[in-house]
């Protein structure tokens, strides 16, 4: 045999031995690496991680593999953009998804709509994402304001009817959303009665926090409403905990996660209240046993409990891959159409991906921190919550002429 010809049978043998690899099929995650969500942004990161894994180990999206391109938003609305932009335009994103500020998650879904992409909403609570600022390309997974407002407001006005209130409120969409929302349903509106008072964002100081508490424990309140999230909410508490304003106050905290808790610590901690969409005990009380395979698996792998922000990750990429199967395509009026009106049930019981303005309707939880000795026995010391309340999805929801309201005064079309 020629060189020549033994050069082309071992490639004709190599050929046909190879392992044919699909292309991939590639999401892009826009989450805050740096700045006050930090947090939130890396439970993001671990719960689409392990879903991604774990989906490529069963096979992929029909046969493809799924890979997950990530940006840092640094909790910046220009950057989540630009970073939304990159990953579809340069990488090939065929979705995208990520949040923890509702300003970053709302630009970064109109740069996803303005190149006809899927944005999944991660962890954003404004009333504006699914709503004012709502459109034909942004789908949300967890909960907003107003179902938050609603279902904490049920049990507020339970247990502290006729209190006066005092808010310490973000000032950017989010923290105007869920005042204004837990104002309404909490009947709080009487800004004289119950006052409040707006602390800076992004760039809180201390001292704004510090001041901002000063004024609240020279009220009458007796209701401490914290409209604050990630690293901003943890040094207010511990600010108004030297200020020993959390024996004397009940310390509201409308959107609560575990990370924030973890952070601040059991002590200082113990008996406080917010809402949640999800909390990792919740499905082991249950019985949901989807859920407890991925708090099995996320804690496995990471020697950690899931917060409602990995979980909110986790449970986009299946739905996203499920979407997908359904259509027989990533074409993305195809996938649109088979998200509008499906229901499933996965973490939790039963929600939907809502029609008309594409909020995932869900039961909303109350949840009060637990004493530190049962905190602290659990494996990895993150026991925090009992939930103490819930309300069903389609009744804390916005109804439609509810949800049309707010678009005509936004000067919105009432469809998307």
């Amino acid at each position: 045999m020629s060189f020549r010809n033994f050069l082309l049978t071992a490639c004709l043998l190599l050929l046909g031995s190879s392992v044919v690899y699909a292309e991939t099929l590639k999401i892009g995650l826009n989450y805050p690496q740096t700045g006050r969500y930090k947090d939130q942004g890396l439970q993001q990161r671990l719960g689409a991680f392990l879903a991604v894994d774990e989906i490529n180990r069963a096979g992929g999206v029909m046969g493809q593999p799924l890979e997950l391109v990530i940006r840092n938003s640094r909790g910046e609305p220009d950057q989540g953009a630009q970073n939304t932009a990159e990953l579809i335009d340069r990488e090939g994103a065929q979705m995208v998804f990520g949040g923890v500020s509702s300003a970053v998650a709302i630009s970064s879904g109109k740069a996803a709509r303005d190149r006809n992409r899927l944005y999944f909403g991660t962890l954003t609570y404004s009333n504006a994402t699914t709503g004012s600022e709502g459109h034909s390309h942004m789908f949300r997974e967890p909960y907003n304001a107003w179902m938050t407002a609603k279902a904490l407001s049920q049990y507020l006005n339970r247990h502290h009817a006729d209190q006066n209130y005092f808010y310490i409120t973000a000032d950017y969409t989010w923290g105007w959303s869920v005042e204004e929302s837990v104002r309404k349903f909490s009947n709080t509106e009487d800004t004289e009665q119950h006052k409040g008072v707006k602390t800076p964002f992004p760039r809180a100081l201390i001292t704004d926090f510090r001041v901002a508490l000063e004024q609240a424990a020279e009220s009458d309140a007796e209701v401490l409403m914290l409209v604050l999230f990630g690293d901003d909410m943890v040094r207010a508490l511990n600010a108004a905990y030297e200020m020993g304003l959390t024996k004397r106050m009940q310390v509201v905290v409308p959107n609560l996660t575990l990370g924030m808790a973890r952070q601040v610590g059991p002590t200082i901690m113990e008996g406080v209240v917010g809402a949640a969409p999800w909390v990792w005990n919740l499905p082991y009380e249950n019985n949901y046993q989807r859920g407890k395979d991925f708090v099995e698996a996320f804690s496995s792998r990471y020697e950690m409990r899931p917060s409602s922000s990995a979980a909110s990750a986790y449970s986009i990429v299946y739905q996203y891959k499920a979407a997908v199967e359904r259509a027989g395509t990533t074409n993305t009026q195809a996938v649109i159409r088979e998200l509008e009106g499906h229901r499933y049930s996965f973490l939790k019981d039963e929600q939907y991906w809502r029609a008309f303005d594409h909020q995932n309707v869900q039961t909303v939880y109350v949840v009060k921190v637990k004493p530190r000795e049962k905190i602290m026995a659990d494996q990895f010391s993150s026991d925090y919550f009992d939930i103490i309340d819930s309300m069903p999805g389609d009744e804390a929801a916005q109804t439609r002429e509810e949800w049309e309201a707010r678009r005509r005064e936004a000067g919105k079309p009432v469809s998307l």
